[in-house]
């Protein structure tokens, strides 16, 4: 392999790979990235066996070849060279590495050894995603993910592709994430696969310069692949029976209420200063045209905050539930509008949780009995 290529932009390739290059010690081969070129093009790779990444950028290449170099050696030295031209070529299992007044060898591996890396996307076979659709509507799920990995099915997020729609779906047991977006021009088979949530979050950090993200899924390889521009990311899917999430979602209420979603989340932020003390529990209270939320602690004291309300009810008296305050205040967070709504049909079933302003946005948050 011989080649000529800019520091910047074999540094970006660098630095979005060595990401997912693993440091476990009896894989020596995972600590390493694999490059490879094929024509004007270089192809970047690493994987952790779980995810893998690969990035495509043009060189000047005489001569044909791959190698397989230690990931943090190869990234420590590129992002220290000077933004000019650098001239890489390897010989047997070594990479020379110069510039003009440096030059360095790095000991490299058998790049035969190296895990097989998709560096491409059947796009005939993709769907086609707008990155900003998209990564709004992750946003919006992957929070409700477990972090409980006895349970693993319930650490990724549920895709339904299925009439014309994409659903994601996220629950921990104890709330649940919804978000439906249209997808018109979708013509392929209804699929059900669980991602894990570790790819996805990839997608949420916006470093990819892309407008438009193809999503296709490798039935036969059990592998999700997601193309963003120059840089192909791939993914093990889950596996196991997700839960059958429609069973818990309340088809009616007793009691719905609307309101300010600042008001309440500045309520909630007050009752949580009280409330890490008791088990992050707060206590919503229903009234004529307002809510009352409140926190109690044996050593730090309470507090009750009103909020503004419209509230509508098919019953009367009082109606008192509570919450853990964190998942309230990660529903919060989630949410593009100046109002939410809330319905509720009992003290024990699960509270809904609504964007005003998103009506494809559903949340359910299950209630701590007092």
């Amino acid at each position: 392999m011989k080649l000529q290529i800019l520091q910047e932009n074999l540094e970006r390739a660098i630095g979005i790979t060595t990401r997912f290059a693993s440091t476990k010690a009896q894989l020596p081969i995972l600590g390493n990235i694999l490059l490879s070129t094929k024509k004007s093009k270089i192809y970047i790779s690493s994987t952790n066996l779980e995810i893998s990444a690969s990035v495509q950028i043009g060189a000047k290449v005489e001569e044909e070849g791959d190698i397989s170099i230690p990931a943090k050696v190869i990234a420590d030295l590129v992002s220290n060279l000077p933004k000019e031209t650098i001239n890489l070529e390897s010989e047997k299992e070594q990479l020379k590495i110069s510039t003009p007044g440096f030059s360095s060898t790095i000991l490299g591996m058998d790049p035969s050894d190296f895990p097989t890396v998709p560096n491409s996307v059947n796009d005939s076979k993709s769907v086609v995603f707008s990155k900003k659709d998209i990564s709004e509507c992750l946003n919006k799920v992957v929070f409700a993910t477990s972090t409980d990995e006895t349970r693993p099915i319930l650490t990724g997020v549920l895709f339904i592709l299925k009439n014309n729609s994409l659903s994601l779906v996220a629950t921990d047991g104890f709330r649940l994430s919804r978000r439906v977006v249209s997808l018109k021009d979708y013509k392929g088979e209804d699929k059900t696969v669980v991602i894990p949530k570790s790819i996805l979050g990839e997608i949420i950090r916006g470093v990819f310069e892309t407008d438009e993200i193809l999503f296709n899924l490798e039935d036969s390889e059990k592998q999700v692949t997601f193309g963003l521009s120059d840089t192909v990311l791939a993914s093990r899917l889950l596996e196991g029976e997700y839960p059958d999430f429609e069973k818990i979602i309340p088809k009616e209420s007793n009691l719905k209420v609307t309101l300010d979603k600042e008001e309440f989340f500045r309520a909630v932020k007050l009752a949580s200063i009280f409330a890490r003390e008791s088990a992050n529990i707060v206590k919503i209270k229903i009234l004529k045209d307002s809510i009352k939320i409140s926190a109690e602690s044996g050593q730090a004291g309470s507090q009750d905050t009103k909020v503004d309300a419209k509230v509508e009810r098919t019953d009367s008296g009082d109606f008192e539930i509570a919450f853990n305050y964190k998942y309230l205040e990660d529903f919060l967070r989630s949410v593009s509008g100046e109002e939410i709504k809330i319905e509720f049909i009992n003290q024990t079933s699960a509270g809904v949780f609504r964007d005003t302003s998103d009506s494809e946005y559903l949340h359910l948050i299950m209630p701590v009995k007092i």
